[in-house]
């Protein structure tokens, strides 16, 4: 890239709440159900934004003078989605696409309503330079956390280690995807267990783990990786196994649509496919032939969740927005009712990337992160696909009222 990494640190910083603030509007929606994410739902109600926070979550009208107001009538305000564990660019060719699809691709997420979106490792200088462009406000997109993987073999420690530092000093707070096998080797855990002691030196770096079987994710806990980004689909996770994980307080998401055939996506021939376009179930990575995957991660969710893990949303996916997140919730909707979706993809996801007191619930003093869908999505997840309106920090990013109606309407 021609930008260097330095400089791209330092526009980011620089930039980031100039082009935040100087957007930010002062809005009022009214006659909206608010599904507030904490257990709490105004069956109509009014939200206040001023200065890109919410200032006042209420029952009935309220008014601010001056500010816009959103008719929201038919409509339910819930938080703006997160994807904890996307592969936003692709891993070569980065330079090219960040000057021709960019742009495009992530206002796709801001239509979604993604808000948020936490890289699954990928180019780092090229996640560095989207995250400047979205925070400078060259285009619109999602606030991106960028992370950068660290290789578990081939190394010493002692490299192991200086990665961790040099992540550290670009200001990647997350590290990994760190891929164990489904069987780890003592030279994996040795490294993992390198990365995790150097990030204590630091109050804000966390190492994320991609752990395809129970045995892997129990080695990932012991060896003190903070952070799973794979529900395992290699076999059954037992209740102690699960009970063990909320215990150590290390957070996981769900990717469950991982092993679950994808339709629709690559080609509309109602064949069933890998989340890559590979032949289902030939093509899925790991699995053991004849798409287990699919029911190994559907049933590991719920024992995690019924454990006491605090258990988020991730799609470990690269194809288009709307389309991953319909298939990671059509997959969740096995095992988890509306009202569990709600706090799987708003607090428990802004727990995994470390902004609880930021984003995830519509409260007060959280930042703006609104998404306006028709319907109510308590009464089945498919509501949550029809977007309407989508604010971020306070701006509107996405108004999708004077179009058609997309086909999840009829």
């Amino acid at each position: 890239m021609r930008t260097t990494l330095g400089t791209i640190v330092l526009l980011l910083f620089g930039c980031a709440g100039f082009a935040r603030n100087a957007q930010a509007q002062n809005l009022v929606i009214k006659h909206v159900r608010i599904i507030v994410g904490n257990g709490t739902v105004i069956d109509q109600g009014s939200l206040i934004v001023r200065d890109g926070k919410i200032v006042s979550v209420s029952a009935g009208n309220a008014n601010l003078r001056g500010a816009k107001t959103i008719d929201a009538r038919g409509m339910s305000a819930v938080p703006g989605f997160i994807d904890a564990h996307r592969h936003i660019m692709p891993p070569r060719n980065d330079e090219q696409w960040l000057k021709t699809k960019a742009a495009a691709n992530m206002q796709q997420f801001l239509d979604a309503g993604y808000t948020t979106l936490l890289s699954g490792a990928g180019p780092v200088p090229g996640i560095l330079e989207l995250k400047q462009m979205i925070d400078s406000g060259k285009i619109k997109g999602p606030r991106v956390i960028p992370s950068g993987a660290i290789p578990l073999k081939n190394i010493t420690a002692d490299q192991a280690r200086a990665q961790v530092d040099k992540l550290a000093s670009l200001h990647i707070h997350y590290i990994g995807e760190e891929a164990l096998s489904d069987k780890p080797s003592p030279s994996e855990l040795d490294l993992l267990r390198a990365m995790v002691d150097e990030s204590k030196k630091y109050k804000d770096e966390w190492v994320m783990v991609h752990a395809v079987s129970p045995e892997a994710m129990m080695d990932a806990v012991d060896a003190g990786a903070p952070l799973l980004v794979h529900t395992p689909h290699f076999g059954w996770v037992t209740e102690a196994q699960a009970r063990k994980v909320a215990a150590a307080h290390v957070l996981d998401l769900s990717t469950i649509g991982f092993g679950v055939p994808v339709f629709g996506v690559f080609a509309n021939d109602n064949k069933p496919r890998f989340r890559d376009g590979a032949p289902w179930p030939s093509g899925v990575i790991n699995d053991e032939g004849l798409g287990q995957s699919a029911g190994y991660k559907a049933v590991n969710a719920r024992t995690l969740w019924d454990a006491g893990v605090v258990y988020g949303y991730g799609t470990d996916t690269n194809y288009e927005p709307k389309a991953g997140l319909s298939h990671e919730l059509r997959s969740l909707n096995l095992m988890f009712s509306p009202q569990d979706l709600i706090k799987l993809l708003g607090p428990n996801t802004a727990a995994f990337i470390h902004m609880s007191d930021k984003v995830g619930t519509l409260e007060p003093g959280k930042q703006a992160d609104i998404v306006l869908v028709k319907g109510n999505p308590l009464d089945g997840y498919w509501n949550l696909l029809r977007t309407r309106v989508v604010i971020k920090g306070g701006v509107i990013v996405s108004d999708q009222r004077a179009h058609p109606a997309p086909a999840e309407d009829h």
